[in-house]
């Protein structure tokens, strides 16, 4: 376990060294055929405006992937992660709480959901920026009067599951101006921002080396547009903040807790990185 914990950390470390804008692009940019052709998404995309040439196009993670890995994502009989997708709609469709109310007491069929997965996080009516976690817990306590769930708890990850998948092939395409403005420029500063004892920020993986070889996968563009996504390497469901502890951990620094202001803006600066990607969740990653 120590050498693999050493071995991890030079493998890290040794990104330091690699030269600037390494960056090597996917030797076939496929559209994913989902079922047999009901639903075909896009895996390129032009970079949006507000990148300012950091990235020259955008590339679904899946591109990234083993064949394997992808084929999986292709069919969802053999995607692992619909399975907690069914969860969610039942969780959607049962009461809970005080009120004796359900999600689909007030917003009918889960199917009401398609397009809010494309324009998360946003600024709510009160000028706070909120995650899809939010919005779920604010009805819960208020309109259910049940009990908030657990950010990285089962239940809410199945939720946000469901209600991504209603989205499945809406470009991405979060709000970067006006009120949240400020909170993008936090996420973007956070992102270039190197962490930890490795002193390594975001930009440096997913920016300057993305498809090059880290221990024995390819590094993606860090684009968030398939989570929650089934990651093999937990077999579970992730979540984007779960992912972001992550990350920051393995620069060997203190991380922020998930469902924190820095993680929201941070997500929505990520977020908005992959607007014109179209929204894949559920996801199927390493």
């Amino acid at each position: 376990m120590l050498t693999q914990i050493r071995l991890s950390g030079l493998a890290i470390a040794c990104l330091m060294s690699w030269p600037v804008a390494a960056q090597t692009v996917p030797e076939r940019t496929d559209p994913i055929v989902i079922n047999d052709g009901e639903l075909q998404l896009e895996t390129v995309a032009p970079a949006p405006a507000h990148l300012e040439g950091a990235l020259p196009e955008l590339y679904s993670g899946w591109l990234f992937r083993d064949p394997g890995t992808q084929a999986m994502q292709t069919d969802d009989f053999e995607n692992p992660g619909m399975i907690f997708v069914d969860q969610g709609v039942d969780d959607w469709n049962t009461p809970d709480g005080e009120a004796g109310k359900s999600c689909a007491s007030c917003h009918e069929g889960i199917e009401s959901m398609a397009g809010v997965r494309a324009v998360m996080p946003k600024v709510n009516a009160e000028g706070q920026l909120w995650s899809m976690e939010d919005y779920i817990n604010d009805c819960r306590t208020n309109r259910m009067q049940a009990e908030a769930l657990d950010w990285n708890g089962n239940r809410m990850k199945n939720l946000t599951a469901a209600i991504s998948v209603q989205s499945r092939g809406m470009p991405m395409d979060v709000a970067i101006d006006g009120p949240a403005r400020p909170f993008w420029e936090q996420g973007k500063e956070m992102y270039y921002t190197r962490y930890g004892q490795l002193q390594l920020a975001c930009a440096n993986c997913h920016e300057d080396h993305y498809g090059d070889w880290i221990r024995a996968d390819h590094l993606s563009q860090g684009h968030t547009n398939g989570f929650p996504v089934y990651r093999l390497k937990q077999a579970a469901l992730v979540s984007q903040h779960n992912r972001f502890r992550g990350c920051i951990r393995d620069t060997r620094a203190e991380t922020f807790p998930m469902g924190s202001d820095e993680f929201r803006a941070l997500e929505l600066y990520v977020a908005s990185r992959g607007n014109g990607l179209p929204v894949e969740g559920v996801s199927v990653r390493h």
